[in-house]
């Protein structure tokens, strides 16, 4: 026998509303309640190859956004994001690391950054078979306070005499991203 409950407010035990409805099927769920929603979220990629200095640690300028649910990233001069919202956030990063020459390319990482200190390093080593280029991948999951908290997305690349590239484009093989998880 199925069974029929109306409601127009469901509360916790202090009397704090978790969810209200309008009596039209309009839910209501107060900030700070989780809602199953993973945002503040952004993606955004690198429009066009950005040419690095060799061993040089560099940030990647995803210029080209492709999400960002509450305007928290900055695709214009620092490209960080910057969420107002605290909690747990999964990162992610990937950088199409290119020399200009074969069998020059012998070091790459990818470096995501926290306030401005590296929390992560994914690093790959190519000095016993050194190639053209690669693609480094990494995520992590970062406490962000919500305030002044902020992420950036630097590379290193090393190569014996030729010219650094990141490669951007349509495709999206160089991008950065983040989205807040549970509450």
């Amino acid at each position: 026998m199925a069974g029929i409950l109306k409601v127009d407010k469901y509360q916790d035990f202090n009397g704090n509303d978790i969810m209200t409805s309008d009596g039209s099927g309009s839910i209501t769920i107060p900030s700070g309640v989780v809602s199953g929603q993973n945002y503040p979220a952004f993606h955004a990629r690198l429009n066009s190859n950005q040419d690095i200095s060799n061993a040089v640690t560099t940030k990647v300028q995803c210029g080209t956004e492709e999400l960002d649910t509450d305007n928290m990233y900055d695709n214009t001069t620092n490209y960080r994001f910057t969420p107002t919202v605290a909690g747990n956030y999964y990162v992610y990063a990937q950088a199409n690391l290119s020399s200009s020459a074969n069998t020059q390319f012998v070091h790459g990482n990818i470096d995501l950054q926290k306030n401005g200190s590296s929390i992560v390093i994914y690093d790959h080593n190519l000095q016993s078979n050194p190639g053209n280029g690669l693609s480094v991948q990494g995520n992590r999951i970062i406490d962000m306070n919500g305030s002044t908290d902020y992420l950036e997305f630097f590379v290193l690349m090393n190569t014996n005499n030729s010219t650094q590239r990141i490669f951007g484009g349509s495709t999206g093989t160089t991008f950065f991203g983040a989205y807040r998880i549970g509450a």
